[in-house]
């Protein structure tokens, strides 16, 4: 059976006050994110590490610099025949310039935490937004999709209920 290739990504929520930063996904073509929101980052290139990719794609993105960031987990997708990526996400509440919102990606935007839930996401991102607002200090989170349905969500190596976890 062959094997299907794995890429390293990065993504990281800019935190100010009681708003993450947020990338609304409207202006590329044939974005597997196309109209979803989510953070900042991107694959990571030859002998990057995590932290290379981060820090490269936050500034091209953004035209910030970070100064103060977290390693918060690293997150699988795994979808059905195809890519599996490992991301890598931080959040950051630190950094020097000025933010460009002039983004080729998507629209940049400041959003209260208590709206996020509210906005259009990937239903597996709810889940790493509870482990973020509940303070976890590091985790391990596996989200199978098929097409754009999460399929099965695992935690830290346990099968998690994700749609009783995201009620409670």
């Amino acid at each position: 059976m062959p094997t299907l290739p794995m890429s390293l990504t990065t993504l990281c929520y800019l935190e100010q006050g009681d708003s993450y930063l947020m990338m609304h996904r409207v202006k590329k073509k044939n974005d597997v994110n196309q109209d979803k929101w989510i953070g900042v980052g991107g694959h990571a290139e030859d002998y990057e590490s995590p932290e290379d990719c981060l820090l490269r794609e936050v500034w091209e993105e953004t035209g910030l610099t970070l100064t103060d960031y977290r390693f918060r987990g690293i997150v699988t997708f795994s979808l059905k025949d195809a890519e599996t990526q490992y991301m890598c996400l931080f959040t950051a509440t630190g950094w020097e310039g000025k933010l460009n919102y002039d983004c080729v990606e998507g629209d940049l935007e400041w959003v209260r935490k208590d709206r996020i839930k509210d906005l259009k996401l990937w239903e597996g991102d709810k889940v790493f937004f509870k482990l973020l607002t509940e303070e976890v200090p590091f985790f391990s989170l596996k989200l199978y999709y098929e097409q754009d349905e999460l399929k099965e969500c695992v935690l830290n190596g346990e099968v998690l209920d994700w749609k009783n976890f995201l009620t409670d």
